[in-house]
Order: structure tokens, then C-alpha cells, then sequence
């Protein structure tokens, strides 16, 4: 907790005003319907089947977008709504009763689910729109928009769930439909491999997940919200660390966070529309969303706190360090999505201070990097999908729609003044400035690490001399997938305007609690200017670098140790084999070896015995008179003999 920031709650307190949710009433009634909607499209394109080939795209869309104008006039209503009366609940039913433990499927509409769902449902349908074109021969398009409206529903779920129970069966649908999605083209096997290695990774850190809610119906006798909210200062410090680490784990399998972060470049291989909504807008979100949700455990949790503060600053550098080294074009921006959801777990790590600029960047990224990710597809689809931005240069002029899209995402990323990114990634690394100069330090050379990466990006993909084969016929993408872009486009210049007035700070400070404005140790114009001092000597760096040499159409192979590292992605996967696989495999043939030779010992070895000793008997009993009579003879010799011995 900020020792320069003066919380309005007491560190005994909980964070959050408890306040009980008022039911639903009015246009809140369709709450429900918002999740319905796409689980009802993705029921019908899967059942459905071939019978729904020909309009199964638009049902998919026109849920979704459905979804999206119900969650616009609920946000329009919970606006005329006082602060104090913005937290809707919905009881739909009963779900869990065991003992005294009693679980409903619950929803909960408050600013921060709001947000959410607007963002969720409004970026998604424009994915879904430009999938529209980008999947328009695939064969099986009828299924993939089946896969993105259940995946939409899922997450839908765990933002609106009241409960830890309900965030979970979101949390695993999310799981289920990001494996269908990244492995989506099956027959190639590096799809494959990649949606079984994003689950397995996913895998892991939902145990942490699920060993949080245990141990919040142990402590607590209840997975509720504001249950917990209400009675989290009456907990120990210990048990709320653990929950608050256990929760951080959950937070890092689904948002990449080191160190579970080794599918996300590989999560690639999906369609790319796949990689816009996964990366920009719902599941790489999601454990931002746990730890800003779950704000009343950490505020009082500060050895967890500062793990999520440990966990984001490494993060934020590694993606951005994978950033500056990757050829395809996909992975740079995966590599990016890694540092810039570090930048938010940093914001909700820094606490009460930082919990509303977490949220803000995670709305904006939300905006331009679904902007640049379909931007790359718009790419793709010119250059005959091809990734490799050595193939590429001098785009600028074959790709006008889809080069001057980009160029706001690239503008908004880097922090450019003025756009999305300028108002609130530098949020973020103000506060930490202020919360903790080393962090902040860290954040700032991210910053500049990021301007050199993207300007990369740029400069290899729309300028620079022309790279490709000559069979090869650059055209703009039709206007299904390139009207998607100028939107996403717009909210990457226009996303900053949240921040007018404060206003996101005080919209969410009904449910993460408020700080009292304090002036940093220098002006924040200071901070701005360095900030974007910084940045800019990163974008000058990738000028000098690569705007003014040639780029080779294939990558050198004597290159420096940094390079083969951040092209390795800093030996992730050697790092998950050393520590875990390795041993996890010896230890399984050590168990199986131990199983065969002991456990299976003890229970054949008595069926050994009685197998051999009915061979011995088996013999007396042969069948024939000669050995029966042999047998009374002698019978009758050794019972004289004896008889004589006594006398």
C-alpha cells in the first residue's frame, strides 16, 4: 500500500464500500440475456450443423452484436444511476447447497463489469465482422464463428458472475474455447501442439484459482463478493496472502504473466482473428480483472501485493525484449500483448492508486491492439499469408486503409501524445514512479523498449525498400475487414477522452475504493516529458537500426546472444523443460517403475506362490494306479519303520 497516498479506508477495512446489491429492475432484467445470447448462437451453429453453413456467420455476429447494444443501454442507464446505487444484482437460481454453504448462479452489473462488457462485446463483434471477410473460404467458417460466440459467452460469464464459483465456470469456458480456437486449423500440427500447450499452461494456473476459492469457503463460508468484501478484515494476514498468491497464479496462467507465459506466442498459430480477441480484448484480460475484482483481499495482503508488483515489472520487460527480436509479425504483437498486460498487473499490483489506470489501459490496449492484430491479418491477407516482415517493406502505398489503421495503433502503443496509449499506460508509470522509484524505473525503460519494437515493426512492414517475390501482389483487404479497422482505429486515437475530468478514477472508485489526490515529488509535467523523452530515443534507435540499413529477406544467423535469446523467447520452454517437464517425466517413470516392480510385486507375487505350490500338488495327483499303489507302499514301509523305531 502507497505510503505517499492517503486511503480514504483504513488498512482494516475493506476496500470496498459494502454495499448490498440492489435486484435488477427495469432494462436490468436482460442482464442474463447478454450471456445468453452468444451461448445460444454458438448452441445453434454446433447443433445446427452443415444446415447452418450458408448463415451461420451473420447469426454468430448479430448475437454478439446484440449482446453489445443491450450492455450500451444498461451502461447509458447505470449512468443516470447515483454511486451508491450502481451495483445490480441478478438471482437466477440456486446452485451449490451443501452444508451451510450456499452458492447461486448470481450475476453482478457494477462500473467494472460495465466496462467490461462494452468492451468485450463491442470489440468481439468488430472481430466477428472482419472474420466475416478474413474467413470467407474457409470451409468450416460456420464452425469458428460457433467457436467465438461460445468463447465471447464464457467470458461474458466470469466478468458478470457475483461469485468466485460463477468467475470460474467463465474462467474454464474461456480455457475450453481458447484450445478449439488456437487449434483451430488442426491438421497443421504446430496448431495442434499450440492449443494443447495454451490449455496444459492454463491448466496450472487454474489449480491456483481453485485452491483460492477453497480456501475462501474454509476462511470465509462463502465464494460471494461482497460476502468476502464484508469479511475480509476479520481474516489473518497469513490466510490472506495465501488466497491473494494462490489468486495471482490463476491471474498469470490466463494473462501470460511470467512465469506462465510461454503459450502465448505460440497461441499464434490460430486464425488471426483468434489472436485479436484473445490478445486484445477477453482472456489475457481476465487475470487483470481477478486482481482489480479481487481488490478487498490484497489491500490487505501485502506480501502478495508486491508478488503481483514482482510478477508484472519482470513480465512487462521480457515481452518487450521478445518484442524487439521477432520476424513475424504476429508474434511482435504477442510479444507486445505480454508487456503492455504486465503494465496493467502493475497498475492493480500498486494498489488503491493504481487499480483505476489498470483498468484504463487494459480499455484502450483493448482498442488499438485488436486495431493492429487485424491490422496484421489485413496484411496477411495481401502478401498470400505470409508472416515474415522481411518479406515485407514499402506497404504503405499498396495497403492505404490498412497503413494509416495501423499507424494509430503504433501511435497509441508507443504512448504518442495526445492518443489512447499517451493517457494511459503513462498513468501507470507515473504512479509507479511515485509508488516505488525502482519499479517506476523499470516501467520507464519499458516505455522506451516499446517505442524501439513497434517503430520496428512499422518500418520493416510499410517502409523500407519492397521485399517480395514478384508473384506476389499486394492488395487492400475488402471493406468487411478494413471498416472494422477504422473504427478500432478511431477508439485508439479517441480512447484517452475516459480520462477527462478523472472520470474513470471516480467511476471506479465505488468498487476499488478511492486515494486522495496527491502531487508527486516533481510536476507531472516533468514525469510526461520524460516519459516521452524516453520512448522517443527508442523510436530513434529503430531508425538508426533498421529505417536506415538494409533489412535482409532472411535473418542472419551470427547474430549477438541478447538476439538468439529474445528470438528463444528468453528460453521460456528450455526454462518449463529444466524445471518442470524434465522432472515431471522422471518422476512419472520413477512412480511407474516403482509401480511395476513393488506395488505389482506384492499383489502377483502371493499368485506366484499359490500357482507354484498347486504345481507341486498337482504332481502327487497324476492319475495314474502304479504311483497311487507306490504311494500306499510306501506309506506302509515308513509306518512299520516307525512303529519298530518306538518299540
Amino acid at each position: 500500500m502507497n505510503a505517499l497516498t492517503a486511503l480514504t479506508l483504513k488498512a482494516s477495512e475493506t476496500t470496498i464500500p459494502v454495499v448490498s446489491p440492489s435486484d435488477a429492475d427495469g432494462p436490468f432484467t436482460l442482464l442474463w440475456l447478454i450471456i445468453a445470447l452468444p451461448l445460444l448462437g454458438a448452441a445453434v451453429l454446433l447443433l445446427g450443423g452443415r444446415y447452418t453453413d450458408k448463415w451461420g456467420h451473420l447469426l454468430g455476429t448479430a448475437t454478439s452484436a446484440t449482446s453489445f447494444v443491450i450492455s450500451l443501454v444498461l451502461f447509458v442507464t447505470l449512468l443516470g444511476r447515483d454511486e451508491g446505487e450502481r451495483q445490480i444484482s441478478q438471482h437466477l437460481y440456486d446452485w451449490i447447497e451443501a452444508g451451510g454453504l450456499h452458492i447461486g448462479l448470481d450475476l453482478l452489473y457494477d462500473p467494472l463489469s460495465a466496462l467490461f462488457l462494452l468492451l468485450i462485446t463491442g470489440v468481439g463483434s468488430l472481430i466477428h465482422v472482419y472474420s466475416i471477410g478474413y474467413m470467407a473460404h474457409d470451409p468450416r467458417r460456420r464452425r469458428f464463428f460457433a467457436y467465438l460466440n461460445l468463447f465471447v459467452a464464457a467470458m461474458l460469464m466470469l466478468i458478470l458472475s457475483e461469485n468466485y464459483v460463477g468467475l470460474f465456470l467463465g474462467w474454464e469456458g474461456v480455457g475450453l474455447a481458447s484450445y478449439l480456437l488456437i487449434g483451430f486449423w488442426q491438421h497443421k500440427p504446430s496448431a495442434a501442439a499450440a492449443a494443447k500447450k495454451a490449455f496444459v499452461i492454463n491448466r496450472v494456473g487454474d489449480m491456483g484459482l481453485g485452491l483460492a476459492i477453497f480456501l475462501m469457503i474454509v476462511t470465509f463460508g462463502t465464494t460471494s463478493f461482497s460476502g468476502i468484501s464484508a469479511m475480509s478484515g476479520g481474516a489473518t494476514e497469513t490466510t490472506l496472502n495465501w488466497i491473494g498468491v494462490l489468486l495471482l497464479v490463476g491471474a498469470c496462467g490466463k494473462s501470460a504473466q511470467v512465469p506462465l507465459q510461454a503459450w502465448l506466442l505460440d497461441a499464434m498459430e490460430g486464425p488471426t482473428p483468434v489472436s485479436a480477441l484473445i490478445h486484445a480484448a477477453t482472456m489475457v484480460t481476465a487475470g487483470v480483472y481477478l486482481i482489480t475484482r479481487s481488490n478487498f483481499v490484497f489491500e490487505l495482503a501485502p506480501t502478495a501485493q508486491t508478488a503481483v508488483v514482482i510478477v508484472a515489472t519482470v513480465t512487462l520487460l521480457w515481452g518487450a525484449i521478445i518484442g524487439c527480436a521477432k520476424d513475424d509479425i504476429k508474434k511482435g504483437l504477442a510479444g507486445s500483448t505480454m508487456s503492455q498486460i504486465g503494465y496493467m498487473m502493475l497498475g492493480a499490483g500498486l494498489g488503491v492508486a493504481g487499480y483505476a489506470f489498470a483498468i484504463f489501459h487494459l480499455l484502450t490496449h483493448g482498442f488499438f491492439k485488436a486495431n493492429m492484430f487485424l491490422g496484421a491479418g489485413s496484411v496477411m491477407h495481401a502478401m498470400d499469408d505470409d508472416v515474415d516482415m522481411r518479406h515485407y517493406g514499402a506497404l504503405n502505398k499498396m495497403l492505404p486503409v490498412t497503413f494509416l489503421t495501423f499507424a494509430m495503433g503504433y501511435l497509441a502503443i508507443i504512448g504518442f501524445p495526445g492518443f489512447s496509449g499517451f493517457w494511459s499506460k503513462d498513468k501507470i508509470i507515473e504512479t509507479a514512479l511515485v509508488e516505488n522509484p525502482v519499479v517506476g524505473v523499470c516501467a520507464l525503460l519499458g516505455a522506451g523498449v516499446t517505442g524501439f519494437y513497434m517503430t520496428r515493426m512499422m518500418l520493416m512492414t510499410f517502409f523500407t525498400d519492397k521485399r517480395w517475390e514478384k508473384d506476389v501482389h499486394p492488395h487492400e483487404s475488402p471493406k468487411v475487414m478494413t471498416i472494422p479497422l477504422i473504427v478500432l482505429a478511431a477508439l485508439s486515437v479517441l480512447g484517452g477522452l475516459m480520462l477527462a475530468g478523472n472520470w474513470i478514477v471516480d467511476w471506479l472508485s465505488p468498487v476499488v475504493g478511492h486515494a486522495e489526490h496527491h502531487e508527486p515529488p516533481v510536476p507531472v509535467i516533468v514525469l510526461t516529458l520524460l516519459t516521452v523523452a524516453v520512448v522517443a530515443v527508442g523510436v530513434a534507435l529503430a531508425w538508426f537500426l533498421v529505417g536506415r540499413q538494409e533489412v535482409p529477406r532472411t535473418a542472419p544467423a551470427d547474430v549477438s546472444f541478447a538476439t538468439k535469446a529474445a528470438r528463444a523467447d528468453l528460453y521460456g520452454d528450455a526454462i518449463n523443460e529444466g524445471l518442470v517437464v524434465a522432472p515431471g517425466k522422471a518422476t512419472v517413470s520413477g512412480l511407474t517403475a516403482g509401480d511395476r516392480s513393488i506395488v505389482d510385486g506384492l499383489f502377483t507375487g502371493g499368485t506366484t506362490v499359490l500357482a507354484g505350490t498347486g504345481e507341486l500338488l498337482r504332481r502327487l495327483q497324476n492319475g495314474y494306479v502304479r504311483s497311487y499303489a507306490l504311494g500306499i507302499l510306501g506309506g506302509a514301509l515308513l509306518l512299520v519303520l516307525t512303529l519298530v523305531v518306538v518299540n
